[in-house]
């Protein structure tokens, strides 16, 4: 499997989780499209229970290749500042200035030997 079809699997399986814990996926995959580009982020999501918006960043690796390293160690200062141009482009043009939102990440090691997940979720990754 290579390195993009491993990353759109995380982002399924990360999907997957959010929904099943009760989350509403809004967007995936989301870019600018016009003008410079800003960066994407993978899924937009919202949680219910807190009532907010959640700008989730999905780091995915191979089990067997990456036992030692943790997917979201990945997930560098430079990342997360286009992560909140992108969050902030993505609230102005959906008219929600004023909405509660976070930034989460979500870690998925792929097994694919035994064709399993194991799946992180880290809420809170940056402070705004």
């Amino acid at each position: 499997m290579d390195q993009e079809a491993m990353g759109k699997t995380g982002e399924k399986a990360a999907m997957i989780f959010l929904k099943e814990r009760g989350y509403e996926i809004l967007a995936v995959n989301f870019k600018n499209s016009l003008g410079r580009r800003l960066g994407e982020i993978d899924i937009i999501a919202k949680e219910p229970a807190a009532r907010q918006l959640v700008f989730v960043e999905v780091k995915t690796r191979d089990f067997q290749k990456y036992q030692n390293t943790l997917p979201e160690e990945n997930i560098t200062c430079a990342k997360l500042k286009k992560l909140e141009k992108i969050a902030q482009f993505y609230l102005k043009i959906n008219h929600l200035s004023e909405a509660d939102f976070r930034f989460d990440a979500i870690s998925v090691l792929l097994d694919k030997e035994n064709r399993k997940a194991q799946i992180r979720h880290l809420k809170n990754i940056y402070l705004k």
